[in-house]
């Protein structure tokens, strides 16, 4: 029972940080201004001592219409933007880098499979016999039309791969 009394009280103790002020800033008597609603336009940035836990959008300043106005210089960005920037920058890079090695990985087949190709053009074209397993496990000779008909497939093997 003295537990949950223990609970209970501290639980009260509690419950007014969920209330208070998220905004605190000095004005311009340079007094601390405590409030749940963002500073007005006119107080600037530096004055600004703590914000909410997510980032509110503050109205942005009204700019005097007049005709002999200058023009505002472009802001220099956010640091996060900055940082934003050397993310992509860097992912881009890593894109690059894993296109290329796929690149490579893709003119070694290439190359192997050419270099297997011209080999087997060659003892195709030399005459000698082939033999190979069938499926029963019995040595079979090459006929006439089974080595022309692979000699037809190497050549385009070696159409395709040895550029």
């Amino acid at each position: 029972m003295r537990l949950s009394h223990l609970l209970v009280i501290a639980s009260v103790l509690l419950l007014p940080l969920g209330a208070s002020a998220q905004w605190q800033w000095v004005d311009k008597d340079n007094k601390k201004v405590f409030s749940d609603q963002p500073p007005p336009p006119e107080v600037p940035e530096d004055k600004i001592l703590r914000r909410p836990a997510a980032p509110s959008r503050r109205a942005p300043p009204a700019v005097a219409a007049t005709t002999d106005a200058a023009p505002l210089a472009p802001a220099a960005p956010p640091a996060g933007d900055k940082a934003l920037e050397e993310k992509k920058r860097q992912a881009e890079q890593a894109e690059k880098a894993k296109q290329a090695a796929e690149a490579e990985k893709l003119a070694k087949a290439k190359a192997d499979n050419c270099s297997r190709a011209k080999e087997g053009k060659e003892m195709m074209d030399s005459g000698m016999r082939v033999a190979s397993m069938n499926a029963a496990g019995e040595r079979v000779i090459m006929d006439d039309d089974a080595r022309a008909a692979e000699q037809k497939r190497l050549q385009g093997v070696i159409a395709s791969d040895c550029k």
